[in-house]
């Protein structure tokens, strides 16, 4: 009879056995109907695993849970083949392979991957810490695999088929070819794997993902609304026997959101500089830039009504991957778009070399940094905030570098510069 696997149709755990049941010639079926979240909690699964989790194999002698340990039996299945090698050295090192795959390649992509889905908090030293050990391990593997077509000898064993499903979710999902790029070796390795015939039975075309996630938005829950309580005694009022109303219509009328509260920068007094007209004149600027857009700006410029600011990143030492940084940046700005109508800034990666330096310049409506940015933009504490002293000449003409893109800027190259207007 064949084996049934417990598992959704895409999950990259399930495809370690199935692609190892292809190589060994053992049926292994997935489950028809499996639904995450709904089957994987009924009595007869938990039976097979008492905590739900996925894959699970029913097999005649009882069920097999932790994928690589049902790969693992997949492969012992039939004794004729070689995905565990012909030697105990062979055994030892693609043991030693599926351990580094699971512990230093998967960990870290889940690391990376799952938060900016929202499955898990997002904190950027978290993911700086995940990229940086992902890029430490396919250091190692590409260095393995200069000289190795295959982990252990020279044909596709066990290690190979739950590396290459690691590497899977990672290439399909958050591993562009920028970061990839880095590790020709393992790229080679990669796309030679998924186009072997068992490998591409089971996983179809693969493609590399174009972009990296977005980090998500983060949003406060809206409270739950206090339902009125009853007066004591209260007589009950006689239906009337009128036409009902939708119900789309009754919950559109009970959720009508409050009017909102207007934004403190509303209620300062009114500013000589128009914000808009400088972003405008900004954009519309393209030769001549000191000449035009910085002299107007100074002349518009409102110190009573306005703030300038420098940021500087705290982490400068963790800006060690490219587009990581930039990425970094962008979705700084990204949740920043809550002050657009109060703000403009300049955003600057410094440097040819890693680590890059992150630093900013930023003109706030009002004397200070608003509250509510403060508050709901949490990036705002991964930088050092300074105000902008316009008395001070050298820090007036570091204002205009930065506005314009001066480069060298502070004697280095500049990497990328964003502008939020």
């Amino acid at each position: 009879m064949a084996l049934i696997l417990h598992a959704g149709k895409t999950n990259k755990n399930a495809y370690k056995a199935l692609i190892a049941a292809e190589y060994v010639g053992v049926q292994v079926e997935l489950a028809p109907n499996f639904e995450m979240g709904v089957s994987n909690k009924t009595p007869e699964f938990l039976k097979m695993n008492p905590i739900g989790k996925v894959p699970v194999l029913e097999t005649p002698k009882g069920p097999v849970f932790e994928s690589n340990a049902i790969a693992r039996y997949v492969a012992r299945l039939k004794g004729d083949n070689s995905l565990y090698g012909s030697s105990p050295i062979d055994y030892g090192h693609i043991e030693q392979w599926i351990d580094f795959s699971s512990m230093e390649i998967d960990a870290n992509i889940s690391r990376w991957f799952y938060p900016r889905l929202g499955f898990l908090p997002y904190l950027p030293p978290v993911e700086e810490a995940a990229i940086s050990g992902l890029k430490r391990a396919l250091g190692a593997l590409n260095t393995h695999l200069t000289s190795n077509t295959y982990l252990v000898g020279h044909s596709v064993t066990l290690a190979d088929i739950i590396t290459t499903c690691n590497l899977y979710l990672g290439f399909s999902h958050i591993l562009v070819k920028s970061f990839t790029s880095e590790f020709p070796h393992v790229e080679r390795y990669f796309w030679t794997m998924v186009n072997q015939p068992n490998f591409r039975k089971i996983l179809g075309e693969v493609k590399q993902t174009e972009a990296v996630p977005p980090v998500p938005s983060a949003k406060k829950p809206s409270q739950p609304k206090e339902s009125k309580p009853k007066a004591k005694n209260e007589p009950k009022k006689e239906a009337k026997k009128e036409p009902e109303k939708p119900k789309v219509e009754e919950e559109e009328e009970e959720e009508a959101p409050k009017p909102k509260a207007k934004n403190p920068l509303d209620l300062l007094p009114s500013s000589k500089m128009i914000l808009d007209e400088w972003k405008r004149l900004y954009s519309n600027t393209k030769t001549n830039f000191r000449e035009v857009a910085i002299k107007g700006f100074w002349d518009m410029y409102d110190p009573e009504g306005y703030s300038l600011w420098f940021c500087d990143y705290k982490y400068q030492e963790e800006n060690t991957v490219t587009f990581v940084t930039m990425n970094k940046v962008g979705g700084f700005l990204q949740r920043m778009d809550l002050a657009r109508k109060y703000a403009f800034g300049k955003m600057l990666v410094i440097g040819s070399q890693p680590p890059f330096k992150v630093k900013g310049l930023w003109l706030f409506r009002g004397p200070e940094i608003p509250k509510f940015v403060l508050d709901e933009c949490y990036d705002m504490e991964l930088y050092e905030w300074t105000k902008v002293d316009i008395s001070d000449e050298n820090q007036k003409e570091r204002v205009n570098q930065m506005i314009e893109d001066a480069e060298p800027f502070e004697g280095e190259p500049l990497l990328d510069a964003k502008c939020f207007k």
